[in-house]
């Protein structure tokens, strides 16, 4: 009876298998899933709560494992935790197909759901449902980029619907407070407001100046910068909301 048959041992549905070519060779270890990145980045060293199982194939799914011979020939030596760790290290993960569109999908949502918190319809001011922002991603043939996480996709992915899509789409803009010492309020009163799309108050305090602006959020960061620059860290600039419509 064969003993070494782990595809008869394993649901490869909860496995990550990492692939190295060496020596003219192909080797693979079977690893439980995300336990990979965490050994990479230092967050797990035990090897026995990496991998699924202890030893070095040829190919996982149908339980080849590698001989002593080959692996001697490729790595030097025949020490199994040697040989998976420089798997471990160098190796490539390898994703199945029904995974890599299980996570495929997650991410295009998890985009689609950060796009629909930042931007309104222009015409309304309202939110657009996240099943909508999915439909004009289709539509102007978004590219996902799996090795990024999905908040640094989203500014690439508006431009993309403003640009390649028919879904009339903006950001919303940031309803901000920003405080100036009243002896650098003339000064910088025009600085400040020329950023905005609207001056919604204005109070004159005994001490500082405060004014509340609805901004794009690229001004934010203009704005933030011209007051640590001018008024020597006593200006401020906070975020009271977005300012989109809400639902009735």
């Amino acid at each position: 009876m064969p003993i070494n048959q782990p595809s008869n041992q394993i649901k490869l549905t909860n496995v990550s298998i990492v692939r190295l070519k060496k020596g003219g060779k192909r080797f693979e270890i079977a690893c439980y899933k995300n336990k990979v990145q965490e050994y990479r980045n230092g967050v797990e060293n035990n090897l026995d709560d990496v991998l699924q199982i202890s030893n070095v194939f040829m190919n996982v799914s149908k339980g080849e494992v590698a001989k002593h011979g080959d692996l001697k020939k490729a790595f030097g030596t025949t020490e199994i935790s040697e040989i998976v760790s420089e798997i471990l290290k160098k190796g490539e993960v390898q994703v199945g197909e029904k995974e890599r569109e299980h996570d495929q999908s997650a991410l295009r949502k998890e985009i689609a759901t950060l796009v629909a918190e930042k931007c309104v319809d222009p015409a309304t001011q309202r939110p657009y449902p996240v099943g909508m922002i999915e439909k004009a991603m289709s539509e102007a043939g978004y590219s996902l980029k799996p090795n990024k996480n999905a908040k640094s996709q989203v500014s690439d992915c508006i431009k993309s619907l403003q640009s390649d899509s028919t879904l009339p789409i903006q950001r919303a803009r940031m309803r901000v407070r920003v405080t100036v010492p009243n002896v650098d309020s003339e000064r910088l009163r025009n600085k400040v407001s020329e950023g905005a799309e609207k001056i919604e108050e204005e109070i004159m305090g005994q001490n500082d100046w405060e004014v509340i602006l609805l901004i794009d959020p690229s001004q934010f960061r203009v704005i933030n910068e011209l007051l640590q620059k001018e008024c020597k860290g006593k200006g401020r600039i906070e975020t009271m909301a977005f300012a989109a419509a809400t639902a009735p």
